[in-house]
Formats: structure tokens, sequence, C-alpha cells
């Protein structure tokens, strides 16, 4: 994509800026005239504000150009493909692993039990508004949490009167999914604030695969940042949409999420919340080691969060 005369290079704005995505099928994602467009099949453009969006879902029947890819890059916004209706994660982009002391931070607290402890231990206290019972190990409060959560499910299950015989979300089974009014609604709640914590991830300068609670998978840290805002925001929201049965649940779940996450000012509070959660035991990010090669040349003053590459 080329700067048109008179304009500046697009440049990322921090996640507290923006808004939280758009979900896209069934066109062609390019830029044309300097604007981030969809076009249809019968031609016709709509344009996307992609630098105030922190991700792009893409559904199947979206064609991305290598145009728009390097836009979205450069804003910072993050594309992330899924299937229908968001029940499958294929892959994501990366707009941010611009600093790897956060990287170095993250991964020493996850290799030594002690401190990786330490950060579970917190993350069940900023859940559930109480400290972890003392000496336990990590299986133990998996256990304790697992528990917790499933007691939680069937609170508002009775609550909306749904029909409730606990979570399914393996996207594989999708005969009993499909069948599955709450799954439905839950997996389309989770996709969209689990795309959103993924990015903010990845804007912060962390990996979204070095999880602490949720280990041995892409979207470990992902599940566990997204599981400490899940019952204060999107598994309400599902179970009510689920008892209202909408006739297009997926669609009315995303709606209400977008509408959750303004309101309980989500995205100003996801980069702050990532931080909170790895700070322990004092530990902060390191300075480069002494014998580090110098920056040959000085960036530009960032515009974005400390992950974005401005």
């Amino acid at each position: 994509m080329t700067v048109l005369p008179g304009s500046t290079p697009a440049r990322p704005i921090p996640i507290k800026a923006r808004s939280s995505y758009v979900w896209l099928s069934m066109g062609r994602l390019d830029v044309e005239d300097g604007a981030f467009v969809l076009v249809d099949g019968e031609g016709i453009r709509v344009q996307i504000p992609i630098g105030s969006l922190t991700c792009l879902f893409l559904e199947p029947g979206t064609v991305v150009t290598h145009a728009a890819v390097k836009l979205a890059a450069q804003v910072g916004c993050l594309l992330i493909w899924t299937g229908d209706g968001g029940v499958r994660f294929y892959a994501a982009g990366q707009p941010g692993g611009a600093r790897s002391e956060r990287l170095l931070h993250q991964a020493r607290l996850a290799l030594d039990d002690g401190l990786r402890l330490a950060v579970v231990r917190k993350m069940y206290a900023l859940r559930f508004g109480e400290d972890p019972p003392a000496k336990r190990s990590l299986d133990q409060l998996r256990g304790i949490e697992a528990s917790r959560v499933k007691r939680i499910y069937e609170n508002l299950a009775a609550k909306h009167h749904v029909r409730w015989h606990g979570r399914d979300y393996d996207p594989r089974r999708g005969g009993s999914l499909g069948k599955d009014l709450p799954n439905i609604c839950l997996s389309a709640a989770n996709a969209c604030l689990y795309g959103v914590c993924e990015a903010a991830i990845l804007a912060a300068g962390y990996a979204p695969s070095i999880g602490f609670l949720h280990t041995g998978k892409a979207r470990s840290f992902v599940f566990d940042i997204g599981d400490l805002l899940k019952f204060e925001t999107v598994a309400p929201l599902a179970f009510r949409i689920a008892a209202e049965k909408p006739d297009n649940p997926e669609r009315a779940v995303r709606l209400a999420c977008r509408d959750a996450f303004r309101a309980g000012r989500i995205l100003q509070r996801l980069v702050p919340l990532i931080e909170d959660v790895l700070s322990v035991e004092g530990l902060v990010p390191p300075a480069p080691a002494p014998e580090a090669m110098p920056i040959a040349f000085d960036d530009e003053e960032a515009t974005g969060d400390a992950g974005h590459r401005s």
C-alpha cells in the first residue's frame, strides 16, 4: 500500500482508545484509495475503521489481500480467522511482539514453579474476589476452580431458567453442540472475549501461548486472562440470550458482548489487568543484557501500547 500524498503512515493507537471488534464474512478485504474496505460479490464497498478496532474476526467466505494484511499490521489490529459462528479458531495474525524483555519476564514466571504458582494464586484471587486456600498445589487449585466454575454455570442456568447439561465446547461434536443453545451462546461469547484478550496480550508485549493455569495450547495465556473476566461479562449475557431463544443466537451474542465490553470498559482494563497478573514477588521485566548489540537507530516515538510495532 502506498501512502497518499500529504498523509502520514498509519500507526497504532492504544487498545484502551479502540472499539472492540467487527465480524466479517462473504467478501474481499482490500485497501482502496487508502481505506480498508470489504468488497462483496456485487462490487459494493464497505469501509472498515481498521485503525480503531482491537480485532477483526474473519468467517468463511472472506478473502484478504496482501495490502489489507499490511495495513492491519501497521495499525495493530489483530486479524482472527474463525469457523462459522466463531466455533472454531483457525489462526491469528500478530501485530504485537515488539518488546522482548516482556516475553522474557513472562517466560521466567512460567518456568519457575514457585513463581508460576504465585501467578495462579493471584489469578484465583482476582477471579473470585478472595484469596485461595493456603498450601495448595497448582493441580489442587485447578480442581477447586473447576468445581466453583461448574457451580457458577449451574446458578446462571437456574437464574435464567435454561436447561443445562454442562459445558460442551468441542467443535468436533457439532451435532450435540448445534442442538444446545446455551453452549452455542457461550461459545460465541467466549470467542469475542478471547479475541480482544489476545489482541491486548500482544499489544502489551506478551505471548498468548505462555500460560500459567492453562498450558500446552497456542492461546493458553489468552484463556488465563479471559477467564478472569468471563463471569462478570460474557457468561451471564450468554445465558440471558439463550433464554430469549433468538433466531440468530451468534449475532445476538456478538452485539451484546460489544455493548458489555463498552459498558464495562473492558478494553481500558485489559492491559493493566495483564500487567497486574504478571507482577509477583516484586519482579519486573529484565533490562537488556550488557553484551547485547546496541540499537542501530532510534525508532520514532511509539504511539500504541508497548508491544505494538510502531
